[in-house]
Order: structure tokens, then C-alpha cells, then sequence
């Protein structure tokens, strides 16, 4: 957060990261071959093509219908709808929860709002953030086009850190300001129908300890700390803060990419050196009701904090001893919503 010196060393290792992918052709197969490469080609950083993407867009209908009783019929390259909603593709993948209450909030709130099934579209993963210009301008305009071809007034990125600030404070960059359009965080979307009175929450029904975790890049490099707290005080009973917190937040150990790396020790490192404080200050936050048996829950509006998260919360057993577990905002607010059934207990997978 400080160096004596005014030096940023984030962003220096990040333009080294360029310097040897751009000029020398080194970069990590994770963000660039399984990455960005893959993402302009198949659609997906997943490798999520765009009629998986559709059949999966069922699968939510459907899961919707089962958790909470609403027969939703999620709108999908809908023109001329005002917002365009772009989740990390890894939500559908592995936290599926979090992109089906998106759904059912927007759809509850009365919101005008679309999902897109071109290629890209449906992913706002953008790994040129961490590591290549040129890809990252690839994929901004890209979305861009999308956005304009369906004529949206406003896009908004799901819960993920990086491609936040790719889209939201990056993208005005590389744009011309004729390809522009607003976009704001999921985070900030919420705390306008929280704060404008169109979610009936009762805080009551989400009634466990919860913690936030403050990303990266959107405590720090966008300025999102408030939105989620205040989303929070209305559907949760007992928020706890973390110390350190919001700018000062200690990172989960997965930032600038490493979340999705695994080969040589990368994991050993992530869970033994870069994760080690983030368990240490979780462990404190809930320290007065470790062994007590109810759930423990840390918020993280982030997809790859999710991933670090799940991989510590694995390798400590902190679910087995003290069943703390992780997850997204969203879902807690359609807990919260006093007209639907429970849409989910906290558990830990």
C-alpha cells in the first residue's frame, strides 16, 4: 500500500510481466495459450463455447426453478435493453449460485437487462490485465462492439476484481470515445436497489457471522469498499469486519493471476506463503465463535478471491474444524429476500 519511495511495485512487476510476453514471447500458459488466446478464439478463457454457454443459461432456468420456485426465462442478446450483465465464465463453471441470483435480483428489481451469447460476451475474464496490452485491448473491444451491437445503456461486470478494473477504469484507455459505454460494478448495481428500497430484506434470515473480504482490485484500484458493506448491514445479522480492511485489506494470496495457477509449487506457494496472513486474519475476524457449530461465512465479491479462498479453506481444513466456508455476495441477498424460500445454506465445496 506504501513504499517510502513512491514506487509501485505492482505495476512494475506487471510491465515486466509485459515486456518478457510482448517483446520476448514468455508469458504464462495460464493467462495467455489457456487465457486470452483461448478466450478470442473459443468465446471462453474456460474454454466455454458459446452453445455450452446457451445450455448452461437452461441449466440456471432450471436450478432457479428448483431453489427458489420462480420460472424465469433468462434474457439473452436482447437488444436494446439498458444494461448488458458480464460475469467471470468461472461462476457458471463453479459457483453457479452466484450468477442464478444475479437473475433472480435483477429480475425482482425490475431491471431492463440482457446476457450475451457472442463470443466474449459472455466472459468478462480479461488475463491481459496482468500481463499483455495487446490482449487486454483485444478483448475490450470486443466487448465493447458487443455492448454498442445490442444497443445497451450501461454494462455491468460481475463479481470479479480484475475485470472490473479492465472494463470499468482500463477500458477508457485503449477506447475511442465513440466506442464508450458506462459500466459499473455488480456491487454497485446492489447497493442501489438495497439503498432505493426495491429488495424486501430481512437480515434475520442470514443468520450466521459473515466477513468481507476486500479484492485487490476493487478496494484498491477502484475505490469499491462501501457498496458491499452497506448491501451487507441489510441481509446479514452479524458482519464482522476484518483488521486490517477495505484499501488496507491484506490480499488472499491469488492476485494478479496466481489464483489459476497450479503447475510446478505454485499451489504450495499460494497456500503456504501467499494465502498464510489472509487464514491468520479469517481465523481472528471469527475468533470468538471458532468452536462454536455454525457456519462461518467470507464474503468475497470475486471470482478469483473465490478460488484462492476455496483452495485455503481445503488445505487448512478450515471447514472440517471450524466450519468456516466462502462465497459471493448475491446469494446472501436472495437469502435475505422475505418473499422466496431459502436459496442456500452456507456448506463448504
Amino acid at each position: 500500500m506504501v513504499c517510502p519511495l513512491g514506487l509501485d511495485n505492482g505495476l512494475i512487476a506487471r510491465e515486466l510481466r509485459k515486456l518478457f510476453s510482448q517483446d520476448l514471447g514468455i508469458h504464462s500458459k495460464e493467462l495467455h495459450e489457456l487465457g486470452t488466446v483461448q478466450q478470442l478464439k473459443v468465446g471462453s478463457s474456460t474454454g466455454m463455447t458459446p452453445k455450452a454457454f446457451l445450455a448452461t443459461i437452461k441449466f440456471l432456468e432450471s436450478d432457479i426453478k428448483d431453489r427458489v420456485g420462480l420460472d424465469i426465462k433468462i434474457p439473452t442478446d436482447e437488444k436494446g435493453a439498458e444494461i448488458l450483465l458480464i460475469h467471470n465464465a468461472g461462476e457458471y463453471l463453479s459457483w453457479p449460485e452466484n450468477p442464478e441470483a444475479y437473475v433472480i435480483i435483477f429480475e425482482k428489481a425490475g431491471l431492463s437487462w440482457t446476457l450475451s451469447s457472442q463470443p466474449v460476451g459472455y466472459d468478462a475474464v480479461n488475463y491481459g490485465v496482468f500481463y499483455n496490452d495487446l490482449q487486454l485491448t483485444k478483448l475490450v473491444v470486443r466487448t465493447f462492439e458487443i455492448a454498442k451491437d445490442l444497443g445497451v445503456k450501461m454494462i455491468v461486470i460481475g463479481e470479479c476484481g480484475h475485470a472490473t478494473k479492465a472494463y470499468k477504469i482500463l477500458a477508457e484507455r485503449v477506447l475511442p470515445k465513440d466506442m464508450r459505454v458506462p459500466v459499473k460494478s455488480a456491487l454497485e448495481i446492489l447497493d442501489e436497489l438495497v439503498r432505493s428500497g426495491k429488495l424486501n430484506l430481512d437480515p434475520s434470515r442470514n443468520n450466521f457471522p459473515v466477513t468481507f473480504h476486500d479484492s485487490c482490485n476493487l478496494a484498491r484500484l477502484c475505490g469499491i469498499r462501501e457498496e458491499a458493506r452497506r448491501v451487507l448491514r441489510a441481509c446479514v445479522l452479524d458482519l464482522r469486519e476484518m483488521r486490517p480492511n477495505k484499501e488496507w485489506n491484506f490480499c488472499c494470496g491469488g492476485g494478479s493471476g496466481f489464483a489459476i495457477m497450479s503447475p510446478y509449487n505454485f499451489l504450495e506457494w499460494r497456500v503456504k506463503v501467499a494465502g498464510r496472513l489472509k487464514v491468520k486474519q479469517i481465523l481472528e475476524t471469527f475468533v470468538d465463535v471458532l468452536n462454536k457449530p455454525i457456519p462461518k461465512y467470507v464474503c468475497a465479491a470475486c471470482s478469483n478471491c473465490k478460488g484462492q479462498l476455496r483452495d485455503l479453506i481445503g488445505y487448512y481444513k478450515l471447514w472440517d474444524k471450524y466450519r468456516i466456508t466462502y462465497g459471493g455476495l448475491a446469494g446472501l441477498v436472495v437469502n435475505a429476500m422475505i418473499d422466496l424460500p431459502k436459496f442456500f445454506e452456507p456448506t463448504y465445496h
